[in-house]
């Protein structure tokens, strides 16, 4: 069996006693972090090392940041999302690891919309279809895990009247979502769990939103045909997101056969 979990820690400095803790507890084998929000010699390699840990990383000070920590050594094979070499948001890392090829991604929110902050996210996801696709072509089964910003339908999110003027719901945003499923990927959490409304995998620190569960699911993993043949569990650990000084998101955990 292979646990593989994606987790935006929103600054794994401040959340670190949070996140050993849940490692302890759910030990997994693959986590995909997002928002370290932190440089590379930053991170703090030595508490999740001793947790069991090898840890690579794609930095950037106080914004953005992806990690890779696997139980087995990460041989890495990019930082950074091609397409754009003028694109310096440290925003995708990929590596092999336990017979996986495995992605750490955090897509741009995109917000405001009317700001170019909203074509970047569209041509972030294009060029994330792009390098999907290529990857494909491998024999080794791919793990593409994060923090998507994508609501994808509207039974992921508690209240969707809420999110109509969000870049997170917008068409074009869920329409670019569906051309990496149309790729051959499989929604990991929907493969498995066909039906099921209000699961979700963040909740705004304002207004109640976790006490109320006003949450929305836009972290996902997505599995590669080879990988999707394997799933056996999808889980979304919710208790981390109740915890003092919590992320303002949870994992979300899959498991794989060997």
């Amino acid at each position: 069996m292979v646990k593989i979990a994606t987790w935006n820690v929103n600054s794994v400095n401040a959340r670190l006693a949070n996140m050993v803790e849940w490692l302890a507890e759910a030990a997994p084998d693959i986590v995909l972090l997002q928002e370290i929000k932190c440089v590379d010699g930053a991170f703090p390699r030595l508490a999740v090392e001793q947790a069991g840990y090898h840890v690579e990383t794609h930095g950037q000070k106080s914004y953005n940041g992806v990690a890779i920590l696997s139980r087995q050594p990460v041989e890495v094979t990019r930082r950074g999302l091609p397409g754009d070499e003028s694109d310096e948001q440290a925003r995708y890392i990929e590596g092999i690891t336990c017979g996986l090829k495995v992605a750490s991604i955090y897509l741009p929110n995109g917000n405001p919309l009317g700001t170019p902050k909203f074509p970047y996210k569209l041509a972030w996801l294009e060029r994330l279809r792009a390098h999907a696709a290529r990857l494909l072509e491998g024999d080794v089964p791919v793990v593409l895990g994060g923090d998507y910003n994508v609501i994808p339908e509207d039974r992921d999110c508690r209240n969707p009247d809420e999110w109509l003027g969000d870049a997170l719901f917008q068409p074009e945003s869920r329409r670019a979502f569906r051309a990496l499923l149309h790729l051959g990927y499989y929604d990991a959490f929907r493969t498995l769990h066909p039906e099921q409304a209000g699961a979700y995998t963040f909740w705004d620190y304002q207004g109640g939103a976790f006490q109320t569960d006003d949450g929305i699911r836009i972290d996902h993993l997505l599995l590669s045909p080879a990988a999707a043949d394997r799933l056996e569990a999808c889980e979304i650990h919710k208790a981390p997101r109740g915890r003092p000084k919590a992320s303002d998101h949870t994992p979300i955990v899959v498991t794989l056969s060997d």
